[in-house]
């Protein structure tokens, strides 16, 4: 599987979207390409916590949507006082959170504490899900 996007990114309206082959290289990849759109937003307050957040969801996406022949697909935007990211895959199987003591899968508990609201919803004009998250960008984002 290559370790390079499929399409050439793709800017729509302020926010950017690409799609990925599910390479855990791509989840690195992704998130270089979110760093440079926060850094033209001057979203930077919230560079860290989004990075995280990507890397949980896209990481997620290569892991478990293991769809033959289909893509993962990354957004995201700015949106009044924060960021919008979605990351979408071909699977139907929803991501659900773990209990605190759980062996492994803690990703989406890090996701919701770094959020300020996140979900997920059916994949518009395709078949999957895409999980979501918003983050603030004010220092009380999380609350």
């Amino acid at each position: 599987m290559s370790s390079v996007a499929l399409l050439p990114r793709k800017d729509v309206g302020a926010g950017r979207v690409r799609q990925w082959s599910r390479s855990p290289a791509n989840v690195g990849l992704a998130r270089r390409e979110l760093r440079e759109a926060l850094a033209d937003w001057g979203l930077g307050t919230i560079e860290d916590d989004a990075l995280v957040v990507l890397s949980e969801l896209m990481t997620n996406a290569v892991l478990h949507a293991k769809v033959p022949g289909r893509v993962i697909k990354t957004s995201f935007r700015p949106v009044g006082c924060g960021l919008w990211i979605s990351v979408e895959d071909a699977s139907a199987v929803r991501p659900q959170l773990r209990a605190e003591d759980a062996a492994g899968g803690r990703g989406l508990r890090l996701v919701a504490r770094l959020s300020y609201r996140w979900g997920v919803r059916e994949r518009v004009g395709g078949v999957g899900k895409a999980v979501w998250a918003f983050l603030k960008a004010s220092p009380e984002g999380r609350s």
